[in-house]
């Protein structure tokens, strides 16, 4: 039953990104955490100047990626999210990946992502939260990341 609802709907969920499936050199948590940034991004339904920005300038203090190879992450991780059906093969491959502190980073991260443009749509709150509960992150951190998020963007 669930292979023919399946295939009826297109086929199989598409995988986690893995080493081996990603080209060289990429790192599948990067792409994961970079798909999730850019869902978040485009929750209110655009990718304004100021979200780009500020996921530029994560990919370079985080990951320590250059401009072009923020580009090439940016690339991969659209198509990735664009294949995807759920967050959960993101925040899978993040579970195993980043330990709590990571996470804690990543959830200061994703609110500021959501400031970035000076408002805060009601999908974009709910699918930092969604996001948050699927890395097991307690209520209590998620509201430490978004004070924090907040104290950075008012500090400039």
């Amino acid at each position: 039953m669930l292979d023919a609802i399946r295939s009826l709907l297109g086929g199989a969920p598409a995988p986690a990104p893995t080493r081996a499936s990603l080209p060289e050199g990429v790192d599948p948590a990067h792409v994961a955490a970079c798909a999730l940034l850019l869902d978040i991004a485009w929750a209110d339904g655009e990718f304004s100047a100021a979200e780009k920005s500020h996921l530029e300038s994560v990919l370079g203090r985080h990951f320590g990626l250059d401009a072009e190879g923020g580009e090439r992450l940016l690339a991969i991780a659209e198509q990735e999210r664009v294949r995807s059906v759920d967050h959960f093969s993101f925040t899978s491959v993040l579970g195993r990946n980043y330990d709590v502190g990571q996470k804690m980073v990543l959830a200061e991260v994703m609110w500021g992502m959501v400031l970035a443009d000076g408002q805060i749509a009601d999908h974009e709150q709910y699918l930092t939260r969604k996001i948050s509960n699927l890395l097991d992150l307690p209520p209590a951190y998620l509201s430490a990341a978004k004070a924090a998020a907040e104290g950075r963007r008012a500090g400039g």
